[in-house]
């Protein structure tokens, strides 16, 4: 995977993330989600993963090209 697809897929899985986190959290509502202890959970994991792929994107080496 190129480096410059690793840091959108981290970027992408972050953003999600902390939307569900807010949305698990009552923050943002107008969602089924809304409220809801598993969807913090499971936002806050996928916020952690994302900020990951992210690092790993922007400190993993340089694609020539």
């Amino acid at each position: 995977m190129t480096r410059g697809i690793t840091v959108v897929i981290g970027i992408v899985l972050a953003l999600l993330g902390a939307l569900w986190t807010l949305q698990g959290a009552g923050v943002a509502g107008g969602s089924f989600m809304s409220g809801s202890r598993l969807w913090l959970v499971i936002g806050v994991v996928l916020l952690i993963v994302g900020i990951g792929v992210l690092v790993r994107g922007l400190r993993g080496p340089r694609s020539v090209g």
